[in-house]
Formats: structure tokens, C-alpha cells, sequence
């Protein structure tokens, strides 16, 4: 029987560094928990062993049962009847056999019926997921709006709807509108109070809405009259069962076909306000977006290694001029960086995991008593990291998955342009990832600030500082290298003092700093394991060449050529 976690060494690796057990500790509130649930771990080592065993169940499922329907689910697909979204067959088998696992709401608090799970091995079951169906993984990671409920909604609100997702309620998260897509700000659905039933309404059309026919769904929605900015929007939780909102269509799209995506229109909605009025674009759904774009890094990591290993598994058994196509240097090259870049998005998506754990463990802690000074500044510190790092997992992750789909189908030849292989649908659902939760020109502009500010590297710096290994300080002198070299093209364009011809070089600044990055977090993999060592040097050489590419073009740009690129 096929198991995704157990048949990849790397997870286990990721799920056991040596940051774990400070998340653990954080997360568990010194496992307060063990003596309010009988199935509350009772130290580090028995947390660690309850996330291991889990995700086991989760890999076991995913190999035996969504990847296994991944092809005639995206076949089928969903269908829209009396108003109701149908799940296409193995949709709904899919889920079921999650639900009945209790893996839904998996990293709620236990009196919810949660797992209280960190977000390490949250993200690790949604890559493990992906791997198995890409269009799937879109349902149950929405499992995330069950977590904004729980960090910013009243306990009232929270007592209301978390119980519910341990049931197995679906959710949704309904941002973008017809004239507002990557300008949420733009939203313009009305949130109206009804003074008389006390109760709010929501007016007006969503659309690309994902699972939009769930049963819970965070709306983002302007309550403020005269209003025309992100001042003017609140977020709202709409209850499918008051039955009054109408899925218009379900989209035909090119991939995650197995996903309904929905345009939906509100009449008189009742809805609940989440936290406060005004909030909601600023503060709730910027909490949630970065939740879910640490959600398609993991989506992307998961499409790259099902992509990595068909295309492995094919060139190992198509034979061509008398030999396997896996001895030829031009398909040997290829599969070698699809491997690296495969382990250079995985490094990545779980360092900024880790940040995200430790700073939202202490955000949890804050409400129930106050954080010492010492608790404050690593609060902050895993904070400003994570955000920096977010717009770098979101960017290179799906950039990677898209390069190595591609690479994988071309690997297949004629064959994989065919039905007859998963790679044709792995490519194409790989394709939405530089799109959705913020496209990957927006990313660059959230991580441009890491950039500008010096943020970037000053990690790199700390890094550096760190001791490594004898036999691999020669990748360590590479990295330092690259770093200045980074640094110094930063205060290049720094120093035109052009804003426009800044933003121009934005992106490949940007890449040039999560080239190095990744390559230090290779670095650090290989120190612990010896097996990391292959991937990073590999990948070391390519940033290398990447980034002195990026450094000729800027150094031989003059900002007079910008008329060049305009329309």
C-alpha cells in the first residue's frame, strides 16, 4: 500500500529540527492540555510522536485513496444542481476518508475538537495532500478559515462555528469580486446592519470564489457607507444554512478541476461580524492571505515532487537508442535540478513555518497573561520574519512548480502532451499557482521590503555567523560571496535614486535574495544530514549563476533604456 509520508525521508527530517521542540513547547503551553484530554501529549517526545503517526494516516490516505481518484475526479469534476454544489465522486470519498480520520480543523484548539496541531505538520499533511491531488488539497486546506475564526473572532462567534469542522464542515474564504481582484481594496459587496433584527446582511457578487458552496465562509465586505478604501471593509462569517445565497455558475478551468470555483451572489445574507468593523482587509484577511500563501507553497511543493517522480519513474523505464533516457546527460541534468529545486522550496516552506509557529504560539499565550520583555523581542523577531519570508515561499515555490512540471512533461516526451500519464494533469495544475493568493508580480512587491529595509540581510548575516561544518565551508565562502554581491547590487540601484527604474529591478533583486537564502537553508540541511550535501552545492552553483546574470544586467543598465519596456 502506498503511503506519501512514509515513502519521503525528507518530511520526517523537516517535522524533526531542532527548532521543534520550542514550537512544541510554545504550542502546548507546557502541554497544559494533558490533563483536560486523555489524548493530549504529555511531553515533546510524545507530541512529536502523535504528529508522526498522524501524518502517517494522512500520507496513507492520500496515497491510497486521493491520488488514486485524482484522475477521474478531474475528469468528472463538480457539478452545480437545485443551487448545490456535488462534489464529483472521489471528491467526496476523499473527504470523507479525512473526515472520519478527524483531520479536519486539524490544528484548532482540542476544546474545539481540534488537533491543537503546530503549523509544521499542518503544512507538511496539506503538501502531502497536494502531492496526491493539487485540486483537493484547495478544499481541505480552506480549513484555514477556521483558524482566522479562532484568532481574531469572539468567543461567542468561535463556540458558534468551530465545533462544526470537526463534523467535517467545508469552508471558503469569499474575497475577490468581478472589479476586484488582486485590489481587495476595491471590494464593494455591502455589509448592511439591520438595527431592527440586529443582525447584519450581505449584498452583492462574489466570484473565482473556491469551494464557494461551503458551509462556512469568511465574506470580506464594505460596512462602512462613503467608504472607498480598505478603511471601509469588515470580514463577516456567512452560514450556508440560512440559504441565502445563490451559486450563479460553477467556472470550467484548465486545472484543479476537482475544486468548485464559484461566482456567487448575496441577497440579504445574515452574517456574523468578525472581531471589529473596519478591520477587515487591514488586519484579518492580510492575516489570512499569508496563511494561504503559505498554504500554495505547500500545494506547489506538493505538485513539484508528484511531478519529480513520474518524471523520474518515466525516464527510468523509457528506453531509447538501446538505453534508458535517464543516462543521457541532457535528461540526468534536468532531473538533478528538478531534485534541487525540489529541496530548496521544501527548506524554505518549512524555515518559514517554523517562524510562523513560534510568533503566532506567542500570540496565543499573549491572551492569556502577559509576555515577559524577553518574550516580546521573539515575538517580534519570528514576525518580521515570517513576513519577509511569506512573498518568498508564495514566489519561488510556485515559480519552481510550474519550471519542473514543465520539465517533467517534456521529460515524458509526445507521451506526456497524452492522457495516458498524470504528468498532463500535474502540469496543468500547476499552471494556477503564480496566479492565485497573490500573483507572483505581487509577491515581489510585498518582498521588495524585505530588500529596501535591509531585513533580508540581516538574516543572511546572522547566518553567516553560524558555525558549519570544516568540509563545508567552502559552500559557506560561496554564500558569503554571494551575499556581498547581493548587498552591493542592492546599494547600486539603491543609489540612482530612480523609483521607477527600482521597482523595474525589483524582481531580480528579490530573486537574488532568495537564491541566497535557500541556498544557506541547503547549507544548514547538509550540516545536519550529510545527504543535503549533494542538493547543496548543486543549487549553490546554480545561484551563482543566476545571480551574477542578474548583477550584469543591472550593472550594464542604464535607466534612460526604460523607454524600451513601456507601452
Amino acid at each position: 500500500m502506498a503511503n506519501f509520508y512514509t515513502d519521503n525521508e525528507n518530511l520526517k527530517f523537516h517535522l524533526t529540527h531542532p527548532l521543534m521542540e520550542k514550537i512544541v513547547r510554545l504550542k502546548e503551553r507546557n502541554f497544559a492540555d494533558k490533563d483536560l484530554f486523555d489524548y493530549a501529549p504529555v511531553d515533546f517526545e510524545d507530541t512529536l510522536d502523535n504528529y508522526d503517526k498522524v501524518l502517517e494516516i494522512v500520507g496513507e490516505i492520500t496515497g491510497n485513496i486521493i491520488a488514486e481518484n485524482a484522475e477521474s475526479v478531474d475528469h468528472d469534476g463538480p457539478t452545480l444542481v437545485n443551487n448545490e454544489v456535488h462534489y464529483a465522486r472521489g471528491t467526496q470519498e476523499n473527504y470523507d476518508a479525512l473526515v472520519e480520520a478527524g483531520l479536519i480543523g486539524m490544528s484548532l484548539p482540542r476544546k474545539y475538537g481540534g488537533l491543537n496541531f503546530s503549523i509544521v505538520p499542518y503544512v507538511m499533511a496539506a503538501e502531502i495532500v497536494s502531492r496526491g491531488d493539487a485540486g483537493f488539497s484547495n478544499i481541505w486546506g480552506l480549513q484555514d478559515c477556521a483558524e482566522t475564526i479562532h484568532e481574531f473572532a469572539s468567543e461567542e462567534v468561535k463556540d458558534l462555528f468551530l465545533p462544526r469542522f470537526k463534523n467535517g464542515a467545508t469552508a471558503a474564504m469569499d474575497l475577490t469580486e468581478p472589479d476586484a481582484g488582486s485590489d481587495l481594496q476595491a471590494v464593494q459587496l455591502k455589509a448592511t446592519y439591520d438595527e431592527k433584527n440586529s443582525v447584519w446582511k450581505l449584498n452583492g457578487v462574489k466570484r473565482f470564489i473556491t469551494n464557494g458552496d461551503a458551509d462556512v465562509s469568511l465574506v470580506l465586505a464594505r460596512s462602512e457607507e462613503g467608504t472607498s478604501d480598505a478603511r471601509g471593509l469588515s470580514l463577516f462569517v456567512y452560514d450556508r444554512r440560512d440559504n441565502a445565497m445563490t451559486v450563479r455558475r460553477i467556472e470550467n478551468k484548465l486545472g484543479i478541476k476537482g475544486s468548485p470555483t464559484c461566482e456567487l451572489v448575496f441577497t440579504d445574507a445574515p452574517a456574523v461580524l468578525v472581531g471589529d468593523r473596519k478591520l477587515g482587509l487591514i488586519k484579518y484577511v492580510m492575516s489570512l492571505m499569508n496563511s494561504a500563501r503559505l498554504g500554495v507553497g505547500a500545494q506547489s511543493v506538493g505538485i513539484a515532487e508528484a511531478a519529480y517522480r513520474e518524471a523520474l519513474k518515466y525516464a527510468m523505464e523509457r528506453e531509447q537508442f538501446g538505453k534508458a533516457i535517464i543516462q543521457y546527460p541532457a535528461i540526468y541534468e534536468m532531473l538533478t535540478n528538478m531534485k534541487v529545486k525540489v529541496d530548496a522550496i521544501r527548506t524554505l516552506l518549512y524555515e518559514t513555518s517554523r517562524l510562523v509557529d513560534v510568533y503566532k504560539a506567542y500570540n496565543i499565550i499573549a491572551e492569556e497573561r502577559s509576555l515577559t520583555s524577553e518574550e516580546r523581542n521573539d515575538q517580534k523577531y519570528y514576525m518580521r520574519n515570517a513576513d519577509i519570508f511569506t512573498p518568498l515561499v508564495k514566489l519561488f515555490s510556485s515559480e519552481y512548480c510550474n519550471q519542473i512540471a514543465y520539465d517533467a512533461l517534456q521529460i515524458h516526451g509526445g507521451t506526456g502532451f497524452m492522457k495516458d500519464f498524470p504528468i498532463e494533469r500535474i502540469y496543468r495544475d500547476a499552471r494556477i499557482t503564480t496566479i492565485y493568493e497573490g500573483t507572483s508580480q505581487l509577491q515581489v512587491v510585498a518582498a521588495i521590503r524585505g530588500v529596501g529595509s535591509g531585513a533580508y540581510l540581516k538574516v543572511l548575516k546572522e547566518w553567516e555567523a553560524l558555525p558549519i561544518k570544516p568540509e563545508f565551508e567552502y559552500l559557506k565562502h560561496m554564500l558569503v560571496k554571494l551575499t556581498d554581491q547581493f548587498a552591493k547590487t542592492v546599494e547600486k540601484v539603491t543609489e540612482m535614486e530612480n523609483p521607477e527604474v527600482y521597482d523595474f529591478h525589483s524582481r531580480r533583486l528579490v530573486e537574488m535574495a532568495g537564491n541566497v537564502i535557500m541556498g544557506y537553508l541547503l547549507l544548514m540541511d547538509a550540516n545536519r544530514n550529510d545527504e543535503y550535501k549533494h542538493s547543496a552545492e548543486v543549487f549553490i552553483r546554480l545561484a551563482k549563476s543566476e545571480n551574477t546574470q542578474k548583477v550584469s544586467f543591472i550593472n550594464s543598465f542604464d535607466f534612460k533604456e526604460l523607454g524600451n519596456y513601456k507601452y
